[in-house]
């Protein structure tokens, strides 16, 4: 009988739930004082659930803007709290990190909200940054599980699933435990965050199937020899592929500060756009697939998370030489 065929109340489904927080704490090193929710709705959904259980009637919160997914989780936001975009570097278009000395932050804030690693920019904050004791809220759809997690210096860390846990549909988070206890404002159970824990994410049926596989997921990154292991296999594959970017001459760019280069996207461009099309249609018919880069910036863009093994990225790197060989 399949996961998705039986009740999530049952006690094969609970124990298995049990196991996968359980492997999941080991991993991260979770402490007690949190809460981990296994949720619905993506991490946009999040972004405005968020303020509506960390923030009161009033109240503001930081949000560091570094591409995309930190503007729209910043826009998602505003009917629920005082938005202050403490940092931004659109006037970069998002090439590097804002400053730190440039960040404007409100000690009274409720929380501070980043995305540490920016998806179509290919951007990468590879530090935590010291925001006091305000909560420090981060949206790790793309790099959670990618190296080790220093959860106490989070209030809250939430992620979609789809790049390094399981399939979508499902999202992970990890949660200090008095922040659940924020009085904010009315809602529905159902968008509580506490009301989730007090039952263990089963408010409503759970999306079962995606948290089968997440427990598969963390099963096998322990086999792999934890979030260390991972981190010095993610660092060997977006090295190499940088370094083959780097040494193309120019014929390969990557315009990406590079203090602020992500390990999980490397997006690059060729020196013609009128190479882009057979780019894509070689590469797609050697088997290398998924590299047109987002419709914002165009050009290419290779995603490298935990799943890709370093093969992947040989194979790339000696397709972009020979690619570059032919077509001078």
């Amino acid at each position: 009988m399949s996961v998705m065929e039986q009740s999530h109340r049952g006690k094969r489904f609970i124990a298995m739930a049990a196991r996968t927080e359980a492997d999941l704490r080991e991993l991260a090193a979770i402490p007690d004082d949190y809460a981990v929710l296994f949720l619905q709705g993506g991490a946009t959904q999040h972004f405005a659930q968020i303020p509506m259980n960390l923030a009161g009637e009033g109240d503001g919160a930081d949000y560091i803007v570094n591409g995309h997914w930190g503007a729209k989780a910043a826009s998602e936001a505003a009917p629920y709290v005082r938005v202050n975009v403490a940092a931004d570097s659109k006037a970069d278009d998002y090439r590097r990190l804002p400053p730190r000395a440039e960040w404007k932050l409100d000690p009274r804030a409720a929380y501070v909200h980043y995305t540490p690693n920016e998806t179509i920019h290919g951007v990468q904050h590879h530090d935590i940054p010291d925001v006091g004791e305000v909560p420090l809220v981060a949206d790790m759809s793309s790099d959670i599980l990618s190296a080790p997690l220093d959860v106490r210096r989070y209030g809250l860390i939430y992620a979609g699933a789809q790049k390094n846990i399981g399939p979508s549909g499902l999202v992970l988070m990890i949660v200090r435990r008095d922040l659940l206890a924020r009085a904010t404002r009315p809602m529905a159970k159902i968008f509580r965050y506490a009301e989730q824990a007090a039952n263990d994410s089963m408010l409503n049926t759970p999306n079962t199937w995606g948290w089968y596989l997440a427990g598969l997921t963390f099963q096998w990154l322990k086999a792999q020899g934890g979030l260390a292991a991972m981190a010095e296999r993610n660092r060997v594959k977006a090295e190499r592929l940088y370094a083959a970017i780097d040494g193309s001459g120019g014929y390969y760019r990557n315009a990406i500060d590079l203090a602020a280069r992500s390990r999980m996207n490397v997006p690059f461009t060729l020196h013609d756009n009128a190479l882009d099309a057979p780019f894509l249609a070689e590469s797609e018919a050697a088997g290398l697939i998924a590299l047109k880069g987002h419709k914002a910036l165009g050009g290419m863009r290779a995603s490298l998370y935990n799943a890709v093994p370093l093969e992947a990225v040989d194979a790339l790197v000696a397709f972009m030489r020979d690619f570059a060989a032919r077509h001078g």
